[in-house]
């Protein structure tokens, strides 16, 4: 069955969400990385962090600098 419009709204709806929840979440756990001194977490975060924000960026999810 195709997807309806408000279907696809939904959907776009709980990726932004997931995807800047992720965003969030992937802050987090870099600051708490580098403020334990822990480079080789850090720099694992760090790249997880950049895959998730060219994802936002592909999918047209606008993230906040913060």
């Amino acid at each position: 069955m195709p997807t309806t419009h408000d279907e696809g709204a939904q959907h776009m709806d709980a990726f932004t969400a997931g995807i800047l929840q992720r965003i969030e979440t992937t802050r987090t756990d870099l600051d708490r990385a580098r403020r334990s001194g822990d480079d080789f977490l850090a720099e694992v975060e760090q790249a997880e962090l950049d895959d998730l924000h060219r994802l936002a960026a592909e999918h047209g999810v606008e993230v906040s600098a913060a």
